[in-house]
């Protein structure tokens, strides 16, 4: 790094240490020397709004995303009669669908427990758009809304990225990664 007169910043610099939750406890604690700089290990890092765990399972990036998602509904809750169903819509897709979206191709393989944690936001959210009351069942609102469910916005997502990487302009760094498999064999 000196040789090219980069410097660390110990403020922005994070060490993670990616291992098994069987694992953990056997990692160092102590902070890392790294060019001269003490960085001490954190359990998660965000790289472009993606919270990684050290146990790559995403649970800190569902949480988190989460968290604010519901942030964001309690405070559209406190204008919902002072707005159109419609501008409601518009707020929901813009301020809490686009943060569920954001980066969910990471999300491919999540187990079942975490993809509920993100439909209950979507669930919320309907409930909230159509003023639904908590024993009031959901699906009829997430057809007629024509909402994904959480597995399926993912595996939407992925299937139009690889679409875009094999018959759009896609950039060669990613179509040279996806290969059409044979299947008639």
């Amino acid at each position: 790094m000196r040789s090219n007169r980069l410097q660390p910043n110990p403020e922005k610099t994070e060490v993670l240490w990616c291992v098994t939750a069987r694992r953990q406890h056997q990692l160092p604690t102590s902070p890392l020397l790294i060019d001269g700089c003490s960085v001490s290990p954190v359990k998660s890092v965000c790289d472009l709004g993606i919270h990684i765990d050290s146990g790559l399972t995403m649970q800190t990036h569902v949480k988190r995303t989460v968290l604010r998602c519901f942030a964001s509904l309690h405070q559209l809750r406190q204008i919902r009669h002072l707005v159109p169903t419609a501008t409601l819509q518009m707020l929901v897709v813009a301020l809490i669908h686009s943060r569920l979206d954001y980066g969910n191709s990471v999300l491919v393989g999540l187990p079942a427990y975490l993809l509920r944690q993100l439909q209950s936001v979507f669930n919320a959210t309907a409930h909230l758009v159509y003023h639904l009351r908590a024993r009031d069942h959901i699906t009829d609102a997430l057809i007629s809304l024509h909402w994904l469910r959480s597995p399926e916005r993912i595996l939407y997502k992925m299937a139009v990225l690889t679409y875009k990487a094999l018959h759009v302009g896609s950039p060669r760094y990613l179509s040279s990664l996806v290969h059409v498999a044979d299947v008639s064999g």
